[in-house]
């Protein structure tokens, strides 16, 4: 089903770069939600920034992904603890604004924010209201994107949120790229039917059919949803490995191994502290 929702907190540029990666997700657009003018504008494509905030438009399918998976990922990669500033601009155009289009839309992002405000030692400033008049702006200041600033800020931010709402335990395993000890997961021997989660984003990553007993002492799959892990080789401990990743938000989940007994004939060996069990 499509859907929409308009988050301001980078900039113009900096949210796009992060939501134009995520699975569900079916357009984005950036531009201005702007608000009364007191005078002419200077410019027919920039508002005065009285006039302005800076905003990411997001065109979803909420049966892929959810409005509250989309708040988490928004939470995530800014600070909505910084008033009218993300990384180095500092002005009114950079507050933390939710943009709903839906009256029921508000609801869950109000309920959302209620959830996470205990996560947070500063004082959530986040504001809430409903989307007035969106102007789109071409890519005209694509060339001016700084990169590896956006890559540093974002991945702060990534981390102090992540350590925030994930156990030490869990921050160990999926952040630090640690493993649990064997037969001590808590998803072991569950047989319901369901969809396993990552803990630290929400994405869906295994289908409780994909399940299957082996005797590795962590639960195991033999298939991944389509495209939400990503495998990268793993040289510690003196070995080469095959490391599962989430896609999307690049936290350690396990390791794969070619030994399935099933049909696929391959392990998703993944920690039990990684994954979120939401049944069927």
């Amino acid at each position: 089903m499509r859907s929409e929702i308009i988050f301001a907190g980078n900039g113009l540029w900096e949210l796009r770069v992060v939501f134009d990666k995520i699975a569900g997700v079916l357009e984005t657009q950036v531009g201005y939600i702007c608000g009364q003018r007191k005078k002419k504008r200077k410019s027919p494509i920039i508002p005065d920034s009285a006039d302005r905030m800076e905003v990411v438009y997001i065109v979803y399918d909420s049966q892929k992904i959810t409005l509250q998976e989309l708040l988490k990922l928004f939470f995530m990669f800014h600070d909505p603890t910084a008033p009218n500033r993300q990384g180095f601009d500092k002005e009114a155009q950079y507050q933390s604004t939710i943009y709903y289009l839906k009256q029921a839309d508000k609801k869950i992002i109000s309920d959302f924010i209620k959830k996470i405000k205990p996560f947070y030692d500063k004082k959530i400033i986040m504001h809430v209201k409903k989307a007035g008049m969106f102007q789109p702006v071409k890519d005209y200041k694509k060339h001016y994107h700084r990169q590896s600033h956006l890559d540093k800020q974002i991945e702060q931010n990534k981390e102090q949120f992540l350590r925030h709402v994930l156990s030490p335990e869990q921050y160990r395993v999926m952040r630090k790229k640690g493993t649990e000890a064997p037969f001590s997961g808590k998803y072991i021997y569950t047989d319901e039917k369901g969809v396993y989660r990552c803990a630290a984003c929400g994405q869906k990553l295994f289908k409780s059919d994909s399940k299957f007993q082996s005797s590795c002492g962590w639960p195991s799959f033999d298939e991944a949803y389509p495209d939400s892990t990503l495998i990268r080789k793993d040289f510690s401990h003196f070995m080469i490995r095959d490391e599962v990743l989430c896609r999307r938000c690049g936290s350690h989940l396990g390791h794969l191994f070619n030994d399935g007994t099933t049909e696929t004939a391959i392990r998703y060996c993944i920690n039990s502290l990684a994954l979120k069990f939401t049944k069927k």
